[in-house]
């Protein structure tokens, strides 16, 4: 068996069989952060369950009622008349949004949730009601039954009653909706008109808590929103960035500014003919740091780590003549795999940078202090701990500079592929096993 095993084709062979056995493991560290990230996403639920998820936050939206009349022919011969309610739905002409964004971090287990309450003060008016391009005409219109909607997504957020003010009428909001053609969760008040007036003003207050998102629906056709808050990492989202913004270590201040040009759908329609979506903006509020993104990150080059470590461990044999004996590969390449657990159980406790630099240096320790032990040199296993913190070094690098890690990667290999080929330059593979071969003889 001996014998076979200095073989150095086969030994070629064994470590290449051993290292796809290797990536079981390493395949079922990457499910377990994917575990660790589903965990993570449970607790920020239930958090956000009790306390209010996302927020999206549209409105207001005048509704008017109206009927068509169709004749419709009986099976005698004769005609009756059929009558259909439908909804025509306005938007602001301008929609002012001023905001005071409070940000708190909770605790559930291990994770961290950020969750928020927000004052806002919202203003503006309509000023367009254009029935007669819809072909509406004034007898169908049934003004005493308008309605104003508005709408957010979590009604568990509102904190305290929404008092609504249009011209010289104060009307508190009530929960739910009249008609979801437009909105699917909000508030409304019934706003019975005698007459259509030339212009209607409105503002009111709305106190909100939510998590991690808030998100607004430019619905106005000019429509200004301005965020403040003392959250140091925001991140803008959704279509429209804000036009102007200042982020600095004692907070944010945001402003977007959207026309009705930048959407695709008018500023009055009826029924459902059209859709808000695809206009949302706004701000998240998520931690900067995931550490479960930037451990998939790393777990993916297991794979390198093992290779390089073993063609280490193989010109060791080759260029120094010590035969290692296949379970001390495996060994070694559990304690590289192990890596992976001790990073991700420590970057939950502890900075991502710190958790990754102390279950590198426990690593590098362990792996030294065994290739000391089974190579019987310690210049063969500082050269092993020196390679292994190269490597580590240089993935470490590489997920602190995400949008260059690409070219830095591929640089890295191919100097990793440069310096292997020069130190087997002068490795004559051909007489390797007939120099073993005839010694035995």
């Amino acid at each position: 068996m001996k014998v076979l095993f200095e073989n150095v084709f086969f030994k070629m062979g064994m470590i290449l069989v051993l290292i796809l056995i290797l990536l079981i493991p390493a395949v079922m560290v990457q499910d377990l952060i994917q575990e660790r990230m589903s965990r993570q996403d449970e607790a920020i639920d239930e958090v956000s369950s009790k306390h209010a998820g996302d927020q999206l936050f549209t409105g207001p939206i005048l509704t008017i009622p109206y009927w068509t009349s169709k004749q419709v022919k009986n099976s005698d011969g004769s005609y009756k008349e059929i009558r259909e309610q439908h909804y025509y739905h306005v938007l602001p002409e301008a929609l002012n949004v001023n905001g005071t964004v409070t940000p708190e971090k909770r605790q559930r287990g291990i994770f961290e949730v950020v969750v928020y309450g927000s004052k806002l003060k919202v203003d503006g008016f309509f000023d367009s009601y254009a029935f007669e391009s819809e072909g509406i005409t004034a007898e169908n219109i049934e003004l005493e039954k308008a309605f104003v909607s508005i709408g957010i997504t979590d009604l568990k957020g509102i904190t305290e009653q929404v008092e609504f003010k249009m011209n010289d009428s104060v009307v508190m909001f009530n929960p739910g909706l009249i008609s979801s053609q437009v909105l699917s969760s909000g508030l409304h008040i019934r706003f019975p008109l005698k007459e259509m007036p030339k212009k209607m003003e409105f503002s009111f207050d709305l106190s909100l808590n939510g998590s991690e998102r808030l998100i607004f629906t430019p619905i106005g056709k000019v429509t200004n929103v301005k965020l403040d808050s003392k959250w140091t990492e925001p991140s803008f989202d959704g279509s429209f960035l804000p036009s102007k913004r200042t982020v600095s270590d004692k907070g944010f201040t945001a402003n977007w500014k959207v026309l009705h040009l930048n959407r695709n759908y008018p500023q009055s329609w009826t029924d459902d003919k059209h859709s808000l979506s695809g206009s949302k903006f706004g701000v998240d509020l998520k931690l900067p740091v995931d550490v479960y993104q930037k451990s998939m990150r790393v777990a993916k080059y297991a794979l390198l780590f093992i290779v390089l470590t073993y063609l280490v461990f193989f010109f060791v044999e080759i260029l120094n003549k010590i035969l290692i004996h296949p379970i001390q590969y495996i060994l070694v390449g559990i304690a590289l795999v192990l890596f992976y657990v001790l990073m991700l159980a420590f970057s939950e406790q502890l900075y991502f940078d710190l958790a990754y630099i102390l279950a590198a240096l426990m690593t590098i320790g362990l792996v030294f202090l065994y290739c000391r032990s089974i190579l019987k040199s310690w210049g063969l296993a500082a050269m092993t701990g020196a390679i292994l913190t190269i490597l580590y070094g240089f993935i470490f690098v590489i997920i602190q500079i995400q949008d260059y890690a690409l070219l830095f990667g591929s640089l890295g290999i191919f100097l990793i592929l440069a310096v292997t080929m020069y130190f087997s330059r002068k490795v004559d593979w051909f007489s390797v096993g007939v120099e073993e071969e005839t010694s035995k003889e």
